[in-house]
């Protein structure tokens, strides 16, 4: 029977060319650009190509940013000036960093890569070329595709910020299978727009082009301004028998893939263990309800779940597993939408809570899959809180019994911790942003493990005849998900056998397949659809991938020696990973040594408000804090705390805003009348920070005292003192205000600004005030610190004297001399890491 599930792979490939000022975009013309694209048998190679010329009578500053998958391996970078090639050198990131280092002391700029989204990171360089000049910048990137609920998805996110004469798209597929479906689609496809998209389709390949003129990329003919702004997205299918999967092999390497379908699902006995400590308040417990009350729909009848949610202490909902009937569900329904957020984190003591109920659950299904799903947003602050001891404590516990998965809501988490206790114990670690769609990423999570087919997954093939194996075994296999096994075969074997043996819910299954090297070399003969050694190259990049993986919940010398195997890989095959940079050199003259580094999640930690990682970015600036990784590398001193930090909206740049106010009785700080919010400040006496803050909403009318003694919520005429001492959590109206004990408040109401104050206590007590959602204020938000959300940017080449470190900002038309400059960060829970940002003094 002809498989109905959708399948996708998912290659995200976003690229932005920005354009000078709306003033100056007609001096930097992007006249060409094109996304070059083949998948072939999951393997995508794709290229991108921009084309700027200078029709100023002076040199300008060219720049190029691209969005690429986290997943993805950049593997080639180059630019091009007026014939002059400058390409992109990888090499070892300890010889790339000395490279790094001596352009820093230099004075001169360094790249930075930065992560963008939950998908995608960010390539972005910039160059000065001289008037009547052309520059071409290359990138090239590849990436296995992963198939995640069942589905192909290749998406391109279109942004080139003006008209482009040469635009093109240009994807080309090509599947052995053979395709089943095929379908195009966008976020700015107009009628017009249409008639520029051809699609070519036949059994094994399809070929899909979009070419729009400068006419049909118009909003209107009478502007020149462009339709081309998001997402154009292939979707496609492949054809599946019922058999041992499909093998392909090129000049001496095989690739197997296998998704089998339409067998019986196991029931699941399924604990979701619930963080409900204070920083949970607000907004991400009200996502976690919603998403909890969907996932109870999806349960099976069959299925067993409990839950369990912890802060300093750990709750059950009930002291045994329940099945998944319509009466046990409406009452788990009931017990969610109670769930409310205070107290600390007590991860260990939740998790060993999970793994007895499982051990002592009876009358479970005599076939059945049991997982953990652990949902937190904090570390450890109560009971064991050593990460090392709680990794310990769990793998015991579990002793490869369970599946643990964990996923941490935004960043606040520490993502390695969680990272290396999940694949200590069968599972994987997923971050949830806390964006709007926050309940639709959780959901999303529980789709892919809601339905395990098979367990004990062995791929077995003759040892004698195949090398550089990469992983063979496989604890489970869920619905929609793919398995993918790759490796070097001998030169004297004709026929690879394979075979497959695993645990179905019905019984144990055997599989069989023999494949004919010669035969299945022919397939791919056609080499306009492939790219060179393909499947050696996709290989590699799993080896890579893998050896990265399992080096996280390794011992010390086991991990150097699985990293010094990704090294040597990443180095052979050109590949950008983090263990590899790329070296960037540029013309005379200009800041000449950049470095691209590729982040892992588990670099990702700050607050969702402010830049989110480090990311392929090449520019000026200073150098990076690279907190995780090189930690015996120097780190920039930071002896002082600013009075206040924000992030310039829609800029990956952080602001350190130090404010006059000791001669008023308080600084206006901010107010947006269609937010209905004001906020102000008072200085200390004896230090030059805040110790008072006035939170003040329109609806509901509330006015929140802070200090750094107490909280007082003034509500009509009722007022309630909240002691720094406690924990606590109080709503009115909607308007949820919740007290961390001795660090933090949070204000938070739906479709509005989260306002979050600290609580430092050393050197002295202060108070540092910073917001959340900062996408929520409008362009009317103004004050000390509002004004910068709406009047402030920096003007291109806003660099003094050729120097890193220096900048204009414009804020509310006047300019203003700022400093990059390290200081210590009153947001991280820890404050052993420097921020940096630039510094400006400003009088009310």
């Amino acid at each position: 029977m002809e498989e109905r599930t959708l399948l996708a792979l998912v290659v995200f490939s976003s690229l932005v060319v920005l354009a000078e000022t709306i003033a100056q975009k007609h001096a930097i013309e992007i006249y060409s650009l094109r996304v070059d694209c083949k998948v072939t048998s999951r393997f995508a190679h794709t290229v991108i190509t921009s084309k700027i010329v200078n029709r100023a009578n002076e040199s300008r500053e060219a720049t190029f940013e691209v969005e690429l998958p986290k997943t993805a391996f950049i593997t080639n970078f180059s630019m091009s000036i007026d014939g002059k090639v400058y390409p992109g050198i990888i090499k070892e990131k300890a010889s790339a960093q000395k490279e790094y280092d001596t352009a820093v002391l230099r004075g001169q700029s360094t790249g930075l890569v930065k992560i963008t989204g939950r998908k995608l990171e960010q390539f972005h360089v910039s160059v000065s070329i001289a008037a009547a000049s052309k520059v071409t910048f290359e990138l090239t990137y590849e990436e296995l595709l992963k198939r995640q609920l069942g589905k192909f998805e290749l998406l391109i996110k279109v942004r080139p910020k003006q008209l482009v004469k040469h635009f093109q798209i240009d994807v080309h597929i090509f599947e052995p299978q053979g395709i089943r479906f095929l379908e195009t689609d966008s976020t700015f496809m107009t009628n017009e727009l249409t008639e520029a998209l051809t699609k070519v389709q036949n059994e094994t390949k399809a070929h899909i082009l979009f070419k729009p003129t400068v006419d049909q990329q118009k909003i209107n003919p009478e502007l020149d301004e462009t339709l081309l702004n998001g997402d154009f997205v292939v979707r496609y299918d492949v054809k599946r028998g019922a058999t041992a999967g499909d093998i392909q092999i090129v000049n001496g390497y095989f690739v197997h893939y296998f998704a089998p379908h339409e067998m019986p699902v196991f029931p699941k006995n399924v604990i979701f263990l619930i963080d409900r400590s204070g920083s949970m308040a607000g907004r991400k417990i009200e996502q976690t309800r919603a998403a909890l009350l969907k996932i109870l729909q999806d349960l099976r009848p069959e299925d067993h779940f409990s839950f369990i949610t912890f802060n300093s202490r750990v709750a059950e909902w009930r002291s045994s597993l329940l099945q998944a009937t319509a009466e046990n569900m409406a009452n788990a329904a009931g017990f969610v939408q109670t769930l409310s957020a205070s107290g600390g984190t007590d991860i260990n003591r939740a998790l060993l809570t999970a793994v007895s109920v499982l051990d002592k659950a009876k009358r479970l299904p005599k076939s059945s899959v049991s997982m953990i799903i652990l949902l937190t947003d904090g570390q450890p602050t109560s009971g064991e809180s050593h990460v090392e001891v709680i990794q310990e404590n769990i793998q015991k516990a579990v002793n490869g019994k369970y599946a643990l998965f964990c996923l941490g809501f935004g960043f606040d988490v520490s993502y390695k911790f969680l990272e290396k206790m999940a694949l200590s114990n069968g599972g994987i670690a997923r971050r949830i942003y806390e964006n709007a769609d926050a309940a639709l990423q959780l959901q999303g999570f529980y789709q892919e493990v809601a339905t395990p087919i098979l367990r004990k997954i062995e791929m077995q093939y003759p040892e004698n005849a195949v090398e550089g194996l990469t992983k063979n075994n496989f604890k489970l296999f869920f619905e929609g998900s793919e398995i993918i096994v790759s490796g070097k075969i001998s030169n004297e074997l004709d026929l690879l056998p394979v075979e497959i043996k695993a645990q179905s819910h019905a019984s144990d299954l055997t599989l069989k397949e023999e494949a004919n090297v010669k035969e299945k070399a022919q397939v791919f003969q056609n080499q306009s659809y492939i790219f060179g050694n393909f499947i050696e190259r996709l290989w590699a990049y799993l080896t890579i991938q893998q050896l990265l993986e399992k080096s996280i919940s390794a011992q010390e010398e086991d991990q150097k020696t699985l990293e010094a195997q990704a090294l040597e890989l990443s180095l052979r095959y050109s590949f950008v990973t983090p263990l590899t940079s790329m070296v960037v050199t540029k013309p005379a003259g200009q800041q000449q040594t950049e470095l691209a580094n590729k982040p892992t999640e588990a670099d990702n930690e700050k607050p969702s408000s402010f830049p989110v990682g480090d990311a392929y970015r090449l520019r000026s600036g200073s150098p990076p804090v690279d907190r995780l990784r090189d930690k015996t590398r120097a780190q920039p001193l930071a002896n002082e705390y600013p009075q206040l930090l924000l992030q310039l909206p829609k800029q990956n740049e952080i602001i350190c805003l130090n404010t006059d106010g000791k001669a008023q009785p308080s600084v206006h700080l901010l107010s947006d009348p269609e937010q209905g919010l004001t906020v102000t400040g008072k200085l200390g006496d004896r230090i030059n920070h805040f110790v008072q803050f006035e939170v003040i909403y329109v609806n509901p009318p509330m006015r929140i005292h802070v200090s750094t003694d107490e909280i007082v919520l003034s509500h009509d005429t009722k007022s309630t003192r909240l002691p720094w001492t406690e924990s606590a959590t109080s709503t009115v109206q909607g308007l949820r205000v919740s007290v961390e004990k001795e660090r933090s408040i949070t204000a938070s109401l739906s479709d509005t600004v989260t306002v979050k104050i600290s609580f430092v206590k050393f050197p002295d007590d202060f108070l540092g005030l910073y917001f959340l959602n900062t996408d929520c204020f409008s362009d009317k938000v103004n004050g000390v610190l509002g004004q910068f959300y709406s009047k402030a940017h920096f003007e291109n080449n806003s660099y003094i004297n050729q120097r890193a470190d220096e900048r204009l900002l414009s804020v509310s038309g006047s300019e203003h001399k700022v400093t990059r400059q390290f200081k210590k960060d009153y947001r991280l829970e820890s404050t052993s890491d420097p921020v940096s940002c630039w510094s400006i003094d400003l009088t009310p």
